[in-house]
């Protein structure tokens, strides 16, 4: 069994694969400074440091506390709109604390590492589905921050003889019975609309509705978090190759942002109140993975990203957990202490 160093793994998808991992008999510990997590997202039994990555003497003494062989990296700052009116911080947290965390890695002879990336590195496609080798042109700070991790991870994998995997998520969504998601502020689509159904929330805005699609409306590639914290599993499995390696975690198929909201109201039975805005910048009419790297070479599907599937699972959540995971700082107390 793999010992294995989680950052960000208080947070909505680092949660869900420290969990999966602790399932399988795995020894997971979490590095997380619940800046945007929740330590009762962190799997009981579980050590939780809550520290920043960029804190290099902290994370040094994170390293040396255990023979940790593999790091998963889900650690970052994720907000795409606050991404572009303040950069600074996420090239910052994302580029220059990741940089300082690669180095500690290294120090500590640690040759593994997965890495939680984003298909916002594509930018606006080309074509659809989008396959790893389309060309990479990030239309938000946030992109780019991702891409330039993933620029230097395949440096370190080369020079170092990593063995580096990095995952593209498309639109992580659904739940479990112990996770879900709780963004503050919310910006997914499908929390939003689960607001809206739970009177949380008057309206849920459609930004566009006029794109060359068949109702007008976005097209997106959902994927459920099982589904991503399965192939990271994988990954883990996989023997190790020194190189970096790019994957896509989607569907390959894309639904418009009205079907999700039709989907919502048939599983919650409630009509939800909707209002047309504008189209927001940078935002492409479609996105849709091309998985089949993934699926060839780790053998991965997804099996539970079925759209009712996801929205039934992220409701039965959110009706368990009306408040989400309630307050930060007397979560941190209560799990550390």
């Amino acid at each position: 069994m793999a010992n294995i160093l989680v950052t960000g793994g208080a947070g909505y998808v680092g949660s869900v694969c420290c969990r999966q991992l602790v399932e399988r008999g795995h020894h997971v510990a979490v590095v997380d400074d619940l800046s945007a997590g929740h330590a009762t997202a962190v799997p009981q039994g579980v050590h939780l440091h809550i520290v920043d990555i960029g804190d290099r003497r902290a994370m040094r003494q994170v390293l040396a506390s255990d023979n940790f062989g593999v790091v998963f990296h889900f650690a970052a700052k994720a907000l795409i709109p606050e991404s572009v009116y303040n950069p600074g911080v996420f090239f910052d947290s994302n580029v220059a604390s990741g940089i300082a965390l690669l180095e500690e890695v290294r120090a500590a002879g640690i040759k593994k590492f997965v890495f939680s990336s984003s298909a916002a590195v594509y930018g606006t496609p080309r074509s659809t589905p989008i396959a790893e080798d389309h060309p990479k042109n990030p239309v938000n700070p946030y992109g780019e921050t991702k891409l330039m991790l993933e620029r230097a991870l395949s440096w370190y994998a080369n020079a170092y003889e990593w063995t580096v995997v990095a995952f593209r998520y498309f639109n992580a969504c659904g739940g479990t019975p112990a996770v879900g998601e709780d963004h503050r502020p919310e910006t997914h689509i499908i929390p939003l609309l689960l607001q809206v159904a739970s009177g949380e929330r008057e309206y849920f805005e459609v930004f566009g509705y006029d794109y060359a699609t068949p109702d007008g409306t976005c097209l997106r590639d959902y994927v459920h978090v099982l589904d991503i914290a399965d192939a990271h599993i994988r990954a883990l499995q996989a023997p190790d190759h020194p190189g970096m390696t790019a994957y896509n975690i989607g569907t390959g198929a894309s639904l418009s942002v009205r079907h999700v909201c039709h989907v919502v109201e048939q599983i919650t039975g409630i009509k939800l109140r909707t209002r047309d805005a504008a189209r927001r910048v940078g935002d492409p009419a479609i996105l849709c993975a091309n998985p089949e790297r993934l699926m060839a070479r780790l053998g991965w599907k997804p099996r539970f990203s079925d759209i009712e599937q996801i929205v039934r699972s992220a409701w039965e959540w959110k009706q368990k957990h009306p408040v989400g995971y309630g307050m930060q700082g007397v979560e941190a107390v209560e799990h550390s202490g």
